[in-house]
């Protein structure tokens, strides 16, 4: 047994079974032992920031993580992108970085590069492995970290030496860390704050947005009177019949600051207190008003749900049912409108259905039209480095066996950074169904350019246009292996995606908007 199949059997026994690669020379004693080793999933991405976009949406779904592998900094530095956003959403994922045997980096050859460094930008864990003698040991450590809650970005570096030489041992797993108990005192204040003062926002992130989580949070807020909104950045929400009709903090910072200022006291539950994404002039960082007094029941790093459950029976708060959002809406017609199209998705979407939602601008007002879908999970971009859309829909899909469908809000200039997700839906017939809202433009960024004040000419209109010449979305989809069609009115969205739905393969319409 050598290093690397040391490391597989390590990674098996410690529960990671699914590994997204890109992989090169460095890591080819690896790809060896993934092929003599049964039990590991095995999904290839043409690109690395597909690789680790698909690691995203599989943690976001699996609730585990799985490794990737990358070939040396370079391949690490095509991925961060991805890694940052899975950061973001708090997501667990491995990275398994080939780079130059021990021996072999002091002279300096063409890929040699500071791994280290790289992977900390976006790792809360990072090693390289001395020896093969190691490896099964810091694999063991590796997803330790990646586990620990609520989800983190572990790297492990391994010399290609520490993978082809002779290994001992296989590393039997490391027991999970438990996530911080609730400070006593944080719920003492928390629940001080809701018997005692009206005008309260809770804020909810992480696991504080899911199924359970949010029947609790229904309670506390019908006893309160407090109100209850999601983070803009959650990177993964449970929706639909059964499930409360939340929505979010506003993205546009003259909107969040208008609906914030009617709070005195914000109540954080797994979430950070709300600013804008960017700086804007003469606009404030702060989107909640100076005289907002900010309570944090439980950090990220803290169960949200555990904190809730402590909360609602700190306030003695009844167990009652969630509204029932209404009968489903029918299919709309008419020219394509963020409204129609969601009215059509609700009435169109398949029960337990995952929808990974890089709209953009495009379906901002999304959430209100779909309350009354079946119960889905709806995944967003946490990070805000746009190309994650398709590669963490095609990981959810993996993480699903499958056995749910996926459906893709992609804005059409972002699609252009992770199209080749579309292959690997295509190789590992997953189903996905795309819908691409072809603008032509990079519309978030000519909102963008009217927020900060300046006057868009003829050279800025030109680098926000993605018209000349036009992208032909069928072709490429179709020329990844994906059946694609075209699509210019509701109606004609509606039939595509109850003939998608009806097959177990990924397929794209392009909805010219």
């Amino acid at each position: 047994m050598n290093g690397a199949k040391s490391l597989v059997k390590t990674l098996l026994a410690s529960g990671v079974d699914t590994c997204f690669a890109n992989p090169g020379t460095s890591e080819m004693h690896f790809v060896a032992a993934l092929d003599e080793t049964p039990g590991m999933q095995c999904v290839l991405g043409l690109q690395e920031n597909v690789v680790t976009g698909m690691a995203d949406g599989y943690y976001r779904i699996a609730r585990k993580p799985a490794c990737t592998l990358l070939h040396c900094g370079p391949g690490l530095a095509n991925g961060l992108a991805n890694l940052h956003n899975a950061r973001r959403a708090r997501s667990g994922i491995v990275n398994l970085v080939g780079d130059q045997a021990t021996y072999h980096r002091q002279f300096d050859a063409p890929l040699t590069s500071d791994i280290d460094a790289l992977a900390r930008s976006v790792s809360t864990w990072v090693h390289m492995s001395a020896s093969a003698h190691d490896v099964a040991r810091d694999g063991a450590a590796a997803v330790q970290a990646a586990s620990t809650y609520p989800g983190n970005i572990a790297t492990l570096i391994l010399p290609s030496d520490t993978c082809w030489e002779a290994a001992a041992t296989v590393a039997a797993p490391l027991p999970a860390v438990a996530p911080p108990p609730v400070d006593p005192f944080a719920l003492e204040n928390a629940a001080r704050v809701l018997r005692t003062h009206g005008s309260v926002l809770m804020l909810l992130a992480g696991n504080a947005v899911l199924g359970d989580a949010q029947t609790i949070a229904w309670r506390i807020g019908h006893a309160s009177g407090a109100t209850i909104r999601a983070d803009f950045v959650t990177s993964h929400l449970r929706r639909g019949r059964g499930c409360m009709q939340l929505q979010r903090i506003p993205y546009n910072t003259d909107h969040a600051v208008d609906f914030l200022k009617q709070f005195d006291h914000i109540i954080l539950v797994g979430a950070i207190p709300p600013v804008a994404f960017f700086a804007y002039p003469g606009k404030p960082s702060r989107q909640y008003s100076p005289d907002t007094q900010l309570h944090v029941l439980c950090r990220p790093d803290q169960d949200a749900m555990a904190a809730l459950a402590l909360l609602a029976q700190a306030i003695d708060a009844p167990v009652v049912p969630v509204p029932d959002p209404g009968e489903r809406p029918p299919v709309a017609t008419g020219a394509p409108t963020p409204e129609g199209l969601a009215q059509t998705l609700s009435a169109l979407m398949p029960p337990e259905a995952i929808v990974s939602d890089e709209s953009i601008t495009w379906a901002r007002s999304f959430y209100q039209y779909t309350h009354s879908a079946p119960a889905h999970d709806w995944l967003h971009l946490a990070g805000g480095a746009i190309g994650d859309g398709l590669p963490v829909a095609t990981g959810a899909a993996i993480a699903a066996r499958g056995q749910r469908r996926v459906i893709s809000l992609q804005a059409d200039g972002s699609a252009m950074y992770s199209l080749q997700s579309l292959w690997t839906q295509a190789r590992e017939r997953l189903p996905c169904t795309t819908i691409l809202l072809n603008n032509r433009k990079y519309n978030i960024l000519i909102n963008e350019y009217k927020s900060v004040g300046a006057n868009p000419g003829e050279t800025a209109m030109r680098m926000l246009d993605l018209s000349d010449p036009d992208i032909d979305w069928v072709k490429l989809a179709e020329g990844m292996g994906v059946e694609a069609a075209s699509a210019t009115s509701l109606e004609q969205v509606g039939d595509l995606l109850k003939e998608s739905f009806a097959r177990p393969a990924p397929f794209l319409i392009d909805l010219r908007i």
